[in-house]
């Protein structure tokens, strides 16, 4: 007992670490929640477009990122794109890394949405006289986001979780701020139980939103 408690003292001297951890933590989960959705609404227009070749495009664009890991994502643009010129810091390049997958995923959702919305809803606006983009802003997005919001914020809790892997490259985030601690705490089920908790602090305030947007919008 008396070892734990020294051990949790020797953790709470690192609490600088920790905080500079959950801050590019908090940074990069913004970033990509931001930039992610932004991109990601744009990609799922065009994925539920009737324009076939360009719902091909993105289709197959997205299918590439969805489909490989999000470590070997980061590690490509963070290691090959200087060989083509392009040079990132750590910070920018998980950054890009997690938007564009972040990107590719809520691209797929905002498109189920879309195609979810009723055509007789559709019909009835241009009907109406309502433009093609009159349509889309004013009857099918608005309908597609009611149904897709639990989703996305679903897909916001696990960014924050895939943002671990900038560890990897040497971000100092909250998994990489566990890695420093362990050094001179050996008990990694308690130092990685504290980085634990710090996820679930972050992240609980997003599951308890899409349980509330689950509950009152149905």
């Amino acid at each position: 007992m008396n070892l734990f408690l020294e051990q949790l003292q020797v953790i709470a001297q690192y609490y600088p670490v920790v905080l500079k951890g959950i801050g590019i933590t908090l940074a990069l989960s913004f970033i990509g929640i931001v930039a992610g959705t932004l991109i990601g609404f744009v990609l799922g227009i065009g994925r539920a477009s009737s324009h076939k070749w360009l719902a091909f495009v993105i289709g197959a664009y997205t299918d590439v990122f969805r489909g490989t890991p999000v470590l070997v994502q980061v590690f490509v643009v963070f290691f090959i794109l200087p060989e083509a010129g392009i040079e990132l810091d750590s910070f920018s390049a998980g950054a890009l890394a997690l938007s564009n997958i972040t990107a590719c995923f809520i691209s797929e959702i905002v498109a189920s949405g879309i195609r979810a919305v009723p055509l007789g809803q559709i019909e009835a606006a241009a009907s109406a006289g309502l433009t093609s983009w009159q349509q889309l802003r004013l009857v099918v997005l608005p309908q597609a986001t009611r149904m897709i919001v639990p989703s996305l914020v679903g897909q916001f809790v696990l960014l924050v979780k895939d943002s671990s892997v900038v560890s990897a490259i040497g971000l100092l985030d909250l998994t990489r701020s566990g890695w420093v601690i362990v050094q001179s705490v050996p008990n990694g089920l308690l130092v990685f139980g504290v980085v634990g908790a710090g996820y679930f602090l972050i992240c609980y305030p997003l599951l308890h939103l899409s349980r509330r947007l689950e509950k009152s919008l149905t």
